[in-house]
């Protein structure tokens, strides 16, 4: 799963490197993802793992997305 979000990232931030990126990398802090960012990586994220969000949710790091697609998948 983890692999797939990286991935997700890289379409979204081509310059960065992935390699870098861990289950506590943040996406404000770390990533420097804005508001646009978020959305996309949010329809990404849908499209990707085949569900749609039924309410706002705030992640802060990769961690809390591999948590709640955890327990949605």
């Amino acid at each position: 799963m983890l692999k797939k979000i990286k991935e997700i990232i890289k379409s979204i931030l081509p310059s960065i490197d992935i390699s870098q990126i861990s289950e506590s990398t943040r996406f404000s802090d770390d990533l420097c993802f804005d508001s646009i960012n978020m959305m996309v990586f949010s329809i990404e994220l849908e499209e990707t793992f085949c569900f749609k969000f039924s309410h706002p949710v705030v992640f802060e790091t990769l961690g809390d997305v591999c948590g709640y697609l955890d327990s949605r998948i």
